[in-house]
């Protein structure tokens, strides 16, 4: 039989050529450093993959991440001569070479071929992750071949050994609650393999001079015992403990020596699905966290987005009007959505407009609708938004926006809840709920003489203001996780954490986009992260990486050209009057514009 083995050819600078003998039934790669085929590189997980020997051949099979095998992503793979394999920046090529192939007591009397039967029984139990499954399969066979009447599975629990599942011979289940006394378990002989890591076996327990004083020695008069540790990459997980009560049938050194074997296997499969269960109830406990800390479409857990949830929750049963207030980016859309959604008028549609985004030749038209030859480009009877509403809900974003001579005919809608189409003096009855949302100051508007007074108190009945994501504490990482795990799926990525740099660095950002900047960020981020961790370089926050806190004079400067952006934008980017209204030179808005000129801001 030929010898295998893996070439790695070299890497980008990160992993050395070397060669690596597949000489054990199970061969695991990755940057452990208890692995077989230890590799360094970017995007190689600590157990990555591993090489299983089966009847029809070595099988690679992807434990972490998947593996790129001759230019194919796999989940598993039965290797042939010059295989290519790619695992993060580390190449691999599975070559033979005609060298024996070590097997452990390959002729074993009335056993058959060990390494067989070992390769039958790792397909076995690589077919499966879930913790209780395997260890039925992995026990049943151990029984099976060593003879066993009967066998347990002892986890460390906090430490201490308790029996996970127990068996007699032929498949029968013990019950937990009496696995003790019927399997005879032995404290002294767990408690002897558990501290030495190495196998016992007690051929005549009642005449072994170290055993044969324990209590369920003397008490269940055991005849053989056989107890072997499970260890995987030095992690002690518990014991297998196997015991016969016939004479004819004592354990051997030869069972000692297959029980170790299996047991050998058992506790790396045993442990990746340990991993995988505590993977799949961290994600579901990030998952109920998330739910929790829901409201609807809306995420947060700070004191200022729980009393938002309440007032929502006040507001949503009435019928009155609602402003919501909060600068860009804050998520006013999902607020009034939320209002909808919890309100009577839920089954009804819920019709959102940008008054800032449409023309206000076509805005008129837009809300009110139009008859055939109203204007030129109208070619056709078209309901507006106001109709398209009616039983449900009108969201209108960015109210401010809305010209004077509009605000008028708006106010005369609420008011007589009727609405004339563009080019016809019929009115209809129309039966809809306003809930409108600004990122400007509309009452320091009415006072410039922007926005209409008797408008702003039609629409201001009850006021919900969303506070800046700057403002909300800890809310910034429960929705950057949500982003990451919502997007991260969507993408198909692995990407599941923030690193450290990369949280500091989002507590210490300013947000001057709020939650749609988080979002952006994070999206480009998964795009072109390298590693399994988002950094702080992936998000482009670069200058916090280190964790230096800026000083308060370059704190203040940037809060300033903030600022100066923010008023900028209420005044359509009127440089004058944002001088007047900052009580500065109109000289130094042209001073910090010039200085963010290479900055970018994200809405």
């Amino acid at each position: 039989m030929s010898q295998n083995y893996l070439f790695v050819e070299l890497g980008p600078g990160d992993t050395a050529k070397a060669t690596h003998a597949l000489d054990k039934v199970a061969c695991s790669i990755g940057t452990d450093e208890m692995c077989d085929v230890r590799l360094r590189g970017r995007g190689i997980e600590k157990v990555h993959a591993q090489v299983r020997a089966t009847p029809k051949g070595l099988v690679i099979e992807s434990v972490a991440e998947r593996v790129v095998v001759n230019g194919r992503r796999v989940d598993q793979h039965t290797l042939q001569v010059g295989d290519l394999i790619d695992i993060g920046t580390a190449r691999l090529r599975f070559q033979a070479a005609p060298k024996p192939l070590p097997t452990l007591a390959r002729n074993l009397p009335g056993r058959g071929n060990l390494l067989a039967t070992v390769a039958r029984f790792s397909e076995a139990l690589g077919g499966t992750y879930v913790v209780d499954e395997l260890l039925a399969n992995m026990l049943d066979t151990i029984i099976e071949v060593t003879q066993a009447a009967r066998g347990a599975v002892l986890l460390l629990m906090d430490g201490k050994p308790q029996v996970r599942i127990a068996r007699k011979a032929g498949g029968k289940e013990v019950p937990l609650s009496s696995a003790a006394s019927v399997l005879a378990i032995s404290d002294s002989i767990v408690e002897k393999v558990l501290q030495t890591r190495q196998p016992q076996v007690v051929s005549d327990a009642l005449s072994d001079q170290t055993f044969s004083a324990a209590q369920s020695v003397m008490d269940f008069k055991i005849c053989s015992v056989l107890c072997v540790p499970l260890v995987a990459r030095g992690e002690l997980l518990g014991v297998i403990y196997l015991g016969n009560d016939n004479v004819v049938n004592l354990f051997s050194e030869e069972a000692r020596d297959m029980g170790t074997v299996f047991a050998a296997q058992s506790a790396m499969l045993l442990r990746n699905a340990i991993l995988i269960n505590d993977l799949q109830l961290s994600n579901q406990s990030l998952t109920q966290q998330i739910e929790r800390m829901n409201f609807g479409s809306l995420i947060g857990a700070s004191d200022s987005i729980k009393e938002l949830f309440r007032r929502v929750e006040k507001v949503a049963g009435t019928d009155i009007s609602v402003l919501i207030t909060g600068e860009t980016g804050t998520g006013k859309e999902l607020v009034a959505s939320e209002v909808h959604r919890r309100s009577p008028r839920a089954k009804g549609p819920f019709i959102a407009i940008n008054c800032g985004a449409i023309p206000e030749n076509l805005l008129e038209s837009e809300l009110f609708g139009h008859v055939r030859g109203a204007f030129t480009g109208a070619v056709a009877n078209r309901d507006g938004k106001f109709q398209a509403a009616h039983g449900g809900t009108l969201f209108l974003d960015e109210i401010g926006e809305m010209p004077l001579n509009l605000q008028v005919k708006l106010l005369r809608v609420l008011e007589d809840r009727r609405v004339v189409r563009v080019g016809e003096h019929t009115m209809r009855d129309i039966d809809i709920r306003v809930v409108a949302a600004t990122n400007r100051d509309l009452l320091a508007e009415v006072k410039a003489g922007k926005f209409r007074e008797d408008l702003y108190y039609r629409l201001n009945v009850v006021r919900l203001h969303l506070p800046p994501l700057r403002d909300r504490g800890d809310d910034v990482l429960l929705l950057a996780r949500y982003f990451l795990k919502r997007y991260g799926d969507e993408m198909g990525l692995k990407i599941q954490a923030f690193s450290d740099d990369a949280q500091r660095a989002m507590h210490l950002h300013q947000w001057p986009g709020n939650i749609r900047e988080l979002e952006n960020r994070i999206k480009k981020a998964l795009v072109f992260a390298e590693g399994t961790q988002i950094t702080a370089t992936d998000l482009e926050l670069a200058p916090l990486q280190s964790g230096r806190i800026e000083p308060l004079n370059d704190a203040r400067e940037a809060f300033t050209r903030t600022y100066v952006r923010k008023v900028l934008e209420i005044n359509g980017d009127n440089r004058a009057q944002t001088a007047k209204d900052l009580g500065v030179d109109v000289r130094t808005i042209y001073r910090y514009l010039a200085a963010e000129k290479d900055g970018e801001f994200i809405e």
